[in-house]
């Protein structure tokens, strides 16, 4: 037997499992990255920091606006201010804001999450079950936003695990710090203690005014904005969640008649209150107020840089021709050309002594 033959062959066999053994690993990693990025989750089975009480400072701000843990609660994002507003349900019956917590970061730029993989952040109306309370989130603790809802799904948009979490670090989530998570978690936690199925997550990009839409007048998502500032307004106005559905391919908010809408079908006849109106026409008009004023302030900038070319061509025209006459006065007008011939230049003579 030729045993190099032999030893070679045991080597091949050897590295194969080697490299066998070593893709499974490296498929395992990849998994869990898949399930750590944004939204996955590790085992920990000693962290107990989704059951940290509600501190003494919060519990008192609670019952300072006339709520209680266990009352109802909203959650507002502003993409573009990086704030996450947390609202409560208090005895009078309207919600008052509680606390507003700062954005460590999302993903993307303002605009609504598209496809699995555009590394957007979602935007819209969301509602947030327990079921979509993560206590065991890689990213200290989570709750999913329950990106596609019944508009993302009708649109054809794609994307799953889209969170809000802490560590500061985001995958086309909303991150927070760990200390603002850790809050945020409680307060929805007692909240459903109370007996609350679910809160509204409600994701803008930046607070629905006139002017901030206006600023954004040539975006194509400009249809979309304009359709989820109803919610915006009502809550505004009556300080109460909107019912939201989706009928027609848009959002649509208290409509009226109960029951699930058809996402492709027609819409409901739906009524505006005086003060809904009021809020609209006002904004409306600030609106096209901002525009207006965009639109001076080009036209006024464009005047100002044709008035300085014209000054600058007049201002060149003139001092070429002042040189050009300098020239011509020094030099008669015309241009001496210096004669190379290549030759020594002979020696001049002496100075003549007289």
């Amino acid at each position: 037997m030729d045993w190099r033959l032999f030893s070679q062959l045991g080597r091949l066999i050897v590295t194969a499992i080697f490299l066998r053994k070593l893709g499974s690993a490296i498929i395992l990693l990849w998994v869990i990255f898949g399930l750590v990025a944004c939204g996955g989750f590790l085992p920990k089975s000693s962290s107990n920091r989704h059951n940290q009480p509600l501190h003494s400072d919060m519990v008192a701000a609670i019952k300072a606006i006339g709520s209680t843990p266990g009352d109802a609660m909203v959650v507002r994002i502003f993409k573009q201010e990086q704030v996450l507003e947390v609202w409560k349900r208090t005895s009078a019956g309207p919600y008052k804001m509680l606390k507003s917590y700062p954005i460590c970061a999302f993903s993307g730029d303002l605009g609504p999450k598209i496809q699995e993989g555009d590394r957007q952040s979602p935007e819209g109306f969301y509602t947030i079950t327990p079921g979509l309370m993560n206590p065991k989130s890689s990213y200290y603790l989570a709750f999913n936003t329950g990106f596609p809802n019944k508009f993302d799904r009708v649109m054809g948009r794609t994307g799953s695990q889209l969170m809000v979490h802490g560590d500061c670090s985001s995958r086309g989530c909303y991150a927070m710090t760990d200390e603002g998570i850790a809050e945020i978690y409680a307060l929805a936690r007692e909240s459903f203690k109370g007996g609350n199925t679910s809160f509204q997550l409600q994701i803008f990009p930046f607070r629905m005014t006139g002017p901030n839409l206006a600023k954004q007048s040539t975006s194509p998502n400009l249809a979309f904005w304009k359709d989820i500032k109803e919610g915006y307004d009502l809550f505004e106005v009556n300080q109460q969640p909107p019912a939201w559905d989706v009928c027609e391919r848009q959002y649509i908010f208290n409509a009226s008649g109960g029951g699930a809408l058809n996402p492709m079908g027609a819409c409901p006849v739906t009524t505006k209150s005086a003060a809904l109106l009021a809020k609209q026409q006002a904004d409306d008009k600030a609106f096209d107020n901002s525009l207006a004023a965009e639109a001076r302030q080009a036209n006024e900038t464009a005047v100002i840089k044709a008035r300085g070319e014209l000054v600058n061509g007049a201002v060149s025209g003139a001092v070429g021709n002042l040189f050009g006459g300098l020239g011509g006065l020094l030099g008669g007008g015309e241009q001496v050309t210096p004669v190379m011939t290549g030759q020594i230049a002979p020696i001049p003579y002496p100075p003549l002594k007289r």
